[in-house]
């Protein structure tokens, strides 16, 4: 192999170096942005299933206190 053969083939791996060191680069950026993004909607999520069970909470407190005002007060006679 020449002197001249051994630069090129140097110079090719040095440069598809580059390329994978530029992707990881990339590639640990994007990993970052969607980690963040993840965060975020697990702290979404949590809230929602907080809102969530005080809606039902107040579903079923409703549902108690309108059937104990049906035993409490009879439905009108036209019924």
């Amino acid at each position: 192999m020449t002197n001249d053969n051994q630069n090129k083939e140097i110079s090719i791996l040095k440069e598809r170096i580059n390329a994978l060191e530029s992707r990881n680069i990339f590639q640990d950026d994007v990993i970052e942005q969607l980690s963040k993004e993840l965060a975020v909607h697990q702290t979404q999520m949590a809230e929602l299933k907080e809102q969530i069970q005080l809606v039902a909470n107040r579903l079923k407190d409703a549902g108690s206190m309108s059937s104990d005002k049906d035993e409490i007060e009879p439905p009108p006679p036209h019924y």
